[in-house]
């Protein structure tokens, strides 16, 4: 008896494993489904065909042949592509799209160093909470670990970046991983998401198959196993590929505020004399719009201090928008709402907040809703929730109910004290250079109503946060938490084809220009011109500032000196031309200097005429080094 349920358990575990072999080869599939060996179509199609079911319009790359049959049947379904010099500003370009179009935003690119050059990027997208899709070419599937062209373990270097990360392993699941991943980017906090292609799961069938003969297969017994395991994975690797699925969106979570939770929030904002509003990039988020954000904060007329994408929400001169003196403020605010503002490094890990205010805060994001509330700070009440949506039920909620005048008006009488103190060091003169406080004032007063404004770089961009003043919502774009350098190029790229009608501006420090000039290449040849306002003062001022006191050395600071020189032929006095680099690219290039200074809103008026006639410019500005912070400007 023993001996007969030991072979019954023998044999039903041999029938197991066979079943289990079978479904992991494909044969049971195989059995319900069709290998169509003479199509033509590809995987590429089905990437596509996801694509514009999900209204995407741009597909940045840089091309390579892992990825080809994608941006080929992309192209022919009308999604254009926009091919760029470095895989980095393809991506930051797909994120710049994401957050001014309120879509996932799109980057291609090729297998090994392709996509290792993207992860920077990707970080940046993951810490700004963009919803990114990043695509990626990879060895195919039976090559991968044996040596293959650009093969490394892609998914181990991703999977910390992104939300989502799948290998497509057959041409049948392309289309349900690119709905999911487009999906998972959106939902929640958003966020990138990563999909690798195997070069087998894009190409037609014919091609494919050539790959997979074996010239000379062994002999024998294992000749056959192996010429049958092929056989096999090739059916298997199309098999039912080009049955009809579904192609339109998935739902997207969102979470939202209870209504306890709201109506605790609409208690407390009631009984507040001084409240404050901190506004974070979260709050500008779909699916709220951000017009009706901004009437939401001019219902509560609560005086907001604005960050990241959220700068410009309420306009450019509005009288609830405080732009000087935070600290002062949060000191004597009693209570402040985080409407999606984290508690890190830029509000000094929650130190700047008052143990006598009450703290609202509201962020998707658990981790960053709670950051740093275990030592510097404790919310009164803390809402995993869409910021948008929150302060929409707010306003509603709060309706006949004003923040008292004299709170608003005390703050905005601040700015107005510290804005005129700060408009007389621009006015001041410098020995050779120009004055940058003076550059950014005049570009201020100059720039169109519907410019759209990328900062990208430290010094100078730090002086440029505190001038230039964003004309509405979705018109500054900054790299975020990351605070991550050459964003420029991709940026200024997303936002000018999601606004072409826009006046399109770059803020580069001399320093981060280096990492995205070359996209003057794609501005022209994509006709998308910008204006590239460059701050020259010769050196990564930012680092210098501090670096030389502390540590006594200027060392790898200085850049090659930019300006006039007492002596024009001594060895270290030399021009760095970065408006005639814009010139062989095929922009135009114009370099500004002391000498220029009475000219120089004719040459922003030009330069803002040029991009009018579809050349991207670029204004190579000489100025002196500034510490706008400190009010100190020097040659």
């Amino acid at each position: 008896m023993e001996i007969a349920t030991a072979l019954l358990f023998a044999i039903v575990f041999a029938l197991g494993g066979l079943v289990l072999a079978a479904y992991k080869l494909g044969l049971l599939y195989q059995l319900f489904h069709k290998t169509e060996t003479q199509s033509p179509r590809h995987g590429g199609e089905s990437v596509a065909e996801v694509l514009r079911a999900h209204g995407v319009k741009f597909v940045f790359t840089l091309v390579g042949g892992h990825i080809s049959p994608i941006l080929v049947a992309c192209e022919k379904l009308g999604i254009r592509i926009v091919d760029t010099r470095h895989e980095a500003t393809a991506v930051f370009a797909a994120d710049a799209v994401a957050r001014l179009s309120g879509t996932v935003g799109v980057a291609v690119v090729t297998a090994g160093p392709g996509l290792t050059n993207t992860v920077t990027a990707v970080k940046n997208a993951q810490m700004a909470e963009s919803p990114v899709l990043v695509m990626g070419g990879a060895a195919g599937t039976l090559l991968q670990g044996r040596g293959a062209l650009q093969d490394i373990d892609q998914m181990s270097l991703f999977k910390p970046l992104c939300k989502f990360c799948a290998s497509v392993r057959s041409v049948r699941e392309i289309i349900p991983t690119v709905r999911k991943a487009l999906a998972i980017a959106q939902s929640g906090t958003p966020g990138p998401v990563f999909i690798e292609f195997p070069i087998d799961t894009l190409y037609p069938f014919h091609l494919v198959s050539k790959e997979f003969g074996v010239k000379n297969p062994p002999k024998g017994i294992m000749g056959k196993i192996v010429t049958w395991y092929l056989h096999n994975h090739l059916n298997n690797l199309f098999a039912g590929a080009w049955e009809t699925r579904d192609l339109f969106p998935l739902p997207v979570h969102i979470p939202q505020a209870t209504d306890d939770q709201v109506q605790k929030c609409i208690e407390l904002v009631s009984r507040a004399k001084k409240p404050v509003i901190l506004l974070g990039s979260q709050a500008t988020l779909p699916p709220t719009p951000a017009d009706n954000i901004r009437m939401a904060l001019e219902s509560l007329g609560i005086p907001c201090f604005l960050g990241g994408m959220s700068r410009g929400m309420l306009g450019r001169d509005s009288a609830l928008h405080i732009r000087q003196n935070r600290r002062d403020a949060l000191k004597d605010a009693d209570l402040v709402l985080l409407a999606g503002t984290v508690c890190d490094f830029r509000l000094s890990y929650g130190r700047v907040l008052s143990r006598h205010s009450k703290i609202i805060a509201v962020n998707r994001d658990k981790t960053q809703l709670l950051k740093n509330s275990d030592m510097f700070w404790k919310p009164t009440v803390a809402i995993q929730g869409d910021a948008g949506s929150f302060l929409i039920r707010l306003s509603q909620g709060l309706k006949g109910h004003k923040c008292p005048e004299d709170w608003p008006q005390s703050l905005k009488a601040g700015d107005v004290i510290k804005e005129k103190v700060n408009r007389l060091k621009a006015d001041e003169k410098t020995d050779h250079h120009l004055n940058p406080l003076r550059v950014l004032h005049r570009v201020d007063e100059l720039m169109a109503d519907d410019s759209i404004i990328v900062a990208d770089g430290g010094d100078f961009v730090g002086s440029a946060a505190y001038i230039l003043k964003p004309r509405g919502p979705l018109r500054w774009l900054d790299p975020g938490a990351f605070g991550t350098l050459g964003v420029g190029g991709g940026f200024a790229l997303g936002a000018k084809l999601c606004r072409p009608e826009s006046e399109v501006w770059i803020i580069y420090g001399d320093g981060s220009l280096g990492y995205s000039v070359a996209e003057f290449d794609t501005f022209t040849r994509h006709k998308t011109p910008i204006i590239a306002l460059v701050g020259n003062d010769a050196c990564w001022s930012q680092i210098s500032r501090e670096q030389v006191p502390i540590l006594g050395s200027n060392v790898a600071c200085g850049l090659a000196f930019t300006g006039l020189c007492v002596d024009l032929l001594h060895p270290h006095c030399h021009f760095t031309d970065y408006h005639i680099v814009a010139d062989g690219y095929g922009g135009k290039g114009v370099q500004i200097g002391r000498k220029d200074e009475d000219k120089l809103d004719d040459l922003i008026k030009e330069a803002q005429k040029e991009t009018r006639e579809g050349r991207a410019t670029l204004l190579n500005v000489l100025i002196g080094k500034t510490n706008f912070r400190e009010g100190s400007i020097s040659v």
